[in-house]
């Protein structure tokens, strides 16, 4: 019989199966195979794996009752609806297996195939609209195989579409294949009753390697991936992780797929073990299995042509059109996938947004951007307000000799056009990276500063706080656009977006400590406004060639004033929360110091001291589950504005070395009155470049014409915002200070 072979019945009983089938390519993972029609769409849950007492549809009763959260009463068809049923081409093998609802109108379901137990909710004559897409309600041209669906359906052209549980008025049109498996885990690492521990799904984020893996679930977030990827030497940490996450599922086998309340899901090829939420639109994708899509009327996820999406988890409010790809992910809430982009074995948080690139190995906090198909971005850790420019290769194993390599950057992140980065590398936040190859890992401990090379790539240069410097627009700009930008329906979790903050100020200490330090060394004066300082070799680049710190002088007194305006602005903003405040007193409350070390943890900021303990909770078991966790975080959250307080109470003590007086708290409010005026003046001053400068008028006619394309100087939002949030801090000021 060739490839074709009729079993004997001996060889039946090895298998398991019925003496009459007949198999097609008889390997072991390729079984093909014809049975008895009689038991079609029925034993989703083998023997072996249900409990005593329960029928199959035990699991599939629970959700249906918590997706309609309703008591629906079905009844069975009568003799004349099923005449009429068959009459429209409908067949079943068991039409007393067809549940109906009170409000049934057979003739709006034609040319379908029922199988196993099939409950239809109210089904009448209307028009199911999205847009400008609409279809009448009904159930035509379809098999369905063992399904709950829900009110006012519309399935039409559904050639296969089994095990799943259907909300009210879904739309579900010509889609070639959509299905779930009793084993389906929706996305999440988890393993299902019998399965070996080689079948779970593992994320591998910033190493290549797998030497810091996690596993997805469907409440992840940056944070939770921070620290188990981060904290990899704790071996209780990381097996409580496991455990929470395994345990925080169910491994019971026989879950259903689930589609939402108002989705619409239409001319689809493949889907597969995927649980959507409501309200979700998907159109024309490729691919889709074992999936969790999180969707909500208030915050709706919508798929589009030519994606192929496998073993991941997508947030509320996501957009993924035009041919993505992505495999072994998760996407934060108000993220978007776009333009082909490929997103492999990465985290992705909120409010970001990936086109036409590369993206693999990654965990990448909060409101980062890239938008280029010449751009790639590999093993990683990016920590948020980032900007991949195009040609920006981050990451390249090709001139390294192996794939462990990492890279880790601050807050603010943004390598140039054609810029050019190998493993390993550490950046501190806002560091700029000019256009050209990097040839050796290099570590920024600078913050705001921009790192350029020669012409002749012989040469590497560093200017602190340049963007304080010589780019105040945009630095005051990405604060005001990252915050206006956030919009999710869901925050799970507080996303610091101000550049002057607890982990940036840190930084800009260690780096004012490393410039003297290094200025020390080298005789050179930090006052000589003219002074470079040439540091290394092979302190700030692997490389025998020194790093040269240009703007020195300049950029050290900057770091004074950032430091400054950060402690005077936080200590008048937490008075005036708190309804008033005095700052002697709050210093006399608070005399003890503390630490400058925070953390980042996914976008918010957490004293370093807090997040141990936070580990220490999660390792003993005081927080044993991902919602406890996340309840900490909230509460951190509750506790931030204080902690901020005191970091910048503890600012200005550093910068006296001694209990501030009354007296110097008016020269500090005085002196960052003076830097509020210099940042909107820099605001102006910079986006003025653009109208002064002659070559940035080359393609208009006029001034008239330029203001028409551009706007008018006077007019710019930004500038606008700028001068409000002088007035805002000015009126800070004004409150009485204590003499």
């Amino acid at each position: 019989m060739g490839k074709y072979q009729l079993f004997s019945d001996m060889m039946f009983s090895s298998l398991g199966l019925h003496h009459d089938t007949l198999i097609c390519n008889t390997l072991p993972m390729n079984t093909v195979f014809l049975e008895s029609s009689g038991r079609y769409g029925y034993d989703f849950i083998s023997g072996e794996y249900l409990p005593a007492g329960k029928d199959e549809y035990y699991i599939r009763d629970k959700q249906r009752v918590e997706l309609y959260a309703r008591s629906d009463a079905y009844r069975h068809l009568s003799p004349d609806e099923k005449a009429e049923l068959e009459a429209n081409g409908n067949r079943c093998g068991n039409w007393d297996d067809v549940w109906v609802s009170a409000v049934f109108e057979p003739r709006l379901v034609s040319r379908c195939l029922f199988a196993g137990r099939v409950r239809i909710g109210n089904l009448g004559e209307g028009l199911l609209r999205c847009h400008d897409y609409t279809v009448p309600a009904g159930i035509t041209g379809s098999r369905v195989i063992s399904c709950d669906i829900g009110d006012n359906p519309a399935i039409h052209d559904c050639r296969y579409l089994s095990h799943y549980i259907i909300g009210d008025n879904v739309i579900l049109s010509a889609i070639n294949e959509m299905d779930t498996t009793n084993h389906s885990k929706f996305g999440e690492g988890i393993l299902k009753e019998g399965e070996p521990e080689d079948l779970r799904v593992w994320l591998d984020p910033l190493n290549e390697t797998g030497g810091r893996g996690i596993l997805p679930f469907a409440g992840l977030i940056c944070a939770d991936a921070y620290l188990w990827a981060i904290y990899r030497e704790d071996t209780g940490l990381m097996n409580a992780f496991k455990r929470i996450t395994q345990n925080g599922a169910d491994k019971r086998r026989g879950y259903y797929g689930i589609i939402g309340h108002g989705a619409v899901i239409k001319h689809c090829d493949t889907i597969k073990d995927v649980r959507v939420g409501n309200a979700a639109y998907i159109k024309g994708a490729n691919k889709l299995k074992n999936l969790t899509i999180k969707s909500d009327e208030r915050d709706p996820t919508q798929i589009g042509e030519g994606v192929e999406l496998v073993n991941g988890i997508i947030g509320y409010g996501c957009r993924v059109f035009y041919g993505c790809k992505a495999v072994r992910f998760v996407l934060g809430n108000n993220s978007s996938l776009k333009y082909g982009a490929r997103l492999v074995h990465s985290i992705l948080g909120d409010n970001s947004t990936i086109s036409c690139c590369e993206v693999l190995n990654n965990l990448v906090f909060p409101a980062h951007e890239q938008h280029h198909n010449n751009s790639f971005l590999i093993a990683t850790m990016i920590m948020g307000q980032s900007n991949l420019a195009a040609g920006a290769t981050v990451g390249s194993n090709h001139n390294s000799r192996g794939n462990d390599g990492e890279i880790i950057a601050g807050r603010g992140f943004w390598p140039g056009l054609s810029s050019t980065l190998k493993h390993n590398c550490r950046f501190a936040s806002f560091t700029l990276i000019s256009k050209g190859n990097y040839p050796a890992e290099l570590n920024i401990p600078l913050p705001f500063s921009l790192v350029t090379t020669s012409a002749d790539n012989t040469q590497r240069e560093v200017m602190p706080a340049y963007w304080w410097l010589y780019n105040m627009y945009a630095l005051e700009r990405n604060s005001w656009k990252f915050q206006n930008r956030d919009k999710r329906v869901f925050k799970v979790q507080a996303i610091e977006t101000a550049y002057l903050a607890p982990d940036t100020v840190a930084e800009i200490i260690r780096a004012r400590a490393l410039l003297e330090t290094w200025a020390a060394e080298a005789g050179v004066s930090l006052s000589d406004e003219d002074a470079a300082l040439m540091v290394g070799p092979r302190v700030l680049e692997r490389s025998p060639q020194p790093v040269k710190i240009i703007k020195l002088s300049r950029g050290y007194a900057a770091y004074r004033e950032m430091l400054v305006y950060y402690a005077v602005k936080t200590l008048l903003e937490y008075f005036a929360a708190a309804d008033g405040g005095d700052f002697l007193r709050f210093q006399a409350v608070h005399p003890d110091a503390v630490s400058f070390d925070w953390v980042n943890l996914g976008g918010q900021l957490v004293p370093d001291v807090k997040a141990a303990a936070l580990r220490t909770a999660i390792r003993e078991g005081s927080l044993a589950s991902w919602d406890a966790i996340h309840a900490e975080y909230e509460k951190l959250r509750r506790e931030y504005p204080l902690d901020k307080a005191l970091n910048a109470l503890q600012v200005l003590r550093l910068l006296t070395g001694e209990t501030i007086s009354a007296e110097q708290w008016k020269d500090f409010v005085a002196e960052s009155v003076k830097t509020r005026r210099f940042i909107e003046e820099q605001v102006y001053k910079t986006k003025h470049k653009d109208y002064a400068d002659p070559f940035r008028a080359v393609t208009y006619r006029n001034d008239a014409e330029r203001d028409a394309v551009l706007g008018r100087l006077e007019d710019n939002q930004f500038v606008k915002i700028a001068r409000e949030d002088s007035e805002r801090f000015y009126m800070l000021v004004s409150k009485p200070v204590p003499k």
